[in-house]
């Protein structure tokens, strides 16, 4: 299992290339990359923080419990902090399975925790001052089809 959590810009196709790669044999790979998002057209950034002691351990055990339940040959997070742009790629996740189910409801997995449970706090900024994020309903939802996670 590889995690990162960084404040530096990535590149998701060498990032995934790289991860394939490390997974020889596998019969599937599934990658989800996050971009900042402007729904509204008022954002002008992003700011993520998080506590580094509480952070890597939290994500580096839902990986490990993704990678237990879908026998997986491999798991990537990446996720950034800091100050980001619309438009910046903010995180990824990439599974390496045996088959595509296992790759596709592992990732889908990981992606309902980072965007539910994660130790991370946004704060988006506008020309009309700034405020910070907040869980939305439809990202609990999701989370909960997972029925043994905290």
């Amino acid at each position: 299992m590889t995690l990162q959590i960084q404040q530096a810009a990535f590149d998701p196709g060498a990032t995934l290339n790289a991860f394939q790669a490390a997974h020889p044999g596998v019969g599937a790979v599934v990658s989800f990359t996050g971009i900042v998002r402007d729904e509204g057209a008022t954002l002008t950034a992003l700011e993520i923080e998080h506590y580094a002691a509480m952070t890597g351990p939290a994500i580096s055990a839902i990986a490990e419990q993704a990678i237990g339940r879908w026998q997986l040959a491999g798991a990537l997070v990446i996720h950034r902090y800091g100050r980001l742009l619309p438009g910046e790629t903010i995180m990824m996740v990439a599974t390496a399975a045996k088959h595509r189910a296992g790759a596709f409801a592992s990732a889908d997995f990981l992606m309902d925790y980072l965007k539910s449970r994660a130790p991370f706090w946004k704060k988006a900024f506008s020309a009309g001052g700034s405020e910070w994020v907040s869980a939305k309903a439809e990202d609990e939802a999701a989370l909960h089809r997972w029925s043994d996670l905290p």
